[in-house]
């Protein structure tokens, strides 16, 4: 596909709890498309809930399964909401870049670790070790560089963010 073809997608990428999912569904209702949550078609796909595919298949197998899931969604006019790890797969990330404008929803470190408690729960992919502060600076650089956009959420509601991004669009 061109660089010059009309995106009709927009992709939310960011760090867990960043609102990807909340504000993307309020996104594509004022927007007026349809909405996907990559993690639900891992899920589906998967037939396992995310912690669940993470601790059976391990971190590396979980984003395999990811980036298999994210590189065939084929969407016009939608709102698709990723998992904050699909910037590891650099080859999803070319497909969604080619059918998407990229929208990172960015968070500091400190609402990051307000909001996110209960990692595995929510199926985040930690490396053994790796903390949270870890996660957070090695994933904001890929998340700068794949963005067209990139929409700061500071001091700001879900409705702010929305939109802001809308303003941006």
């Amino acid at each position: 596909m061109s660089q010059d073809v009309n995106k009709s997608n927009i992709v939310l990428i960011g760090m867990p709890t960043s609102g990807k999912s909340t504000v993307g569904v309020i996104l594509a209702k004022i927007l007026g498309k349809d909405f996907v949550d990559t993690d639900l078609l891992i899920q589906k796909e998967a037939g396992r809930k995310l912690p669940e595919i993470i601790e059976e298949d391990g971190l590396d197998g979980f984003l395999r399964i990811e980036e298999e899931v994210c590189c065939n969604v084929n969407a016009e006019n939608t709102v698709i909401a990723t998992g904050g790890s699909v910037v590891y797969g650099e080859k999803a990330m070319r497909h969604l870049k080619e059918i998407s404008r990229i929208v990172y929803l960015e968070i500091d470190y400190e609402t990051l670790e307000q909001r996110l408690h209960h990692v595995k729960q929510r199926g985040v992919v930690l490396k053994p070790g790796q903390t949270k502060k870890d996660l957070y600076e090695e994933r904001i650089e890929l998340y700068k560089r794949y963005a067209d956009i990139v929409v700061s959420e500071e001091g700001m509601d879900i409705e702010g963010t929305v939109n802001r991004i809308v303003g941006l669009l």
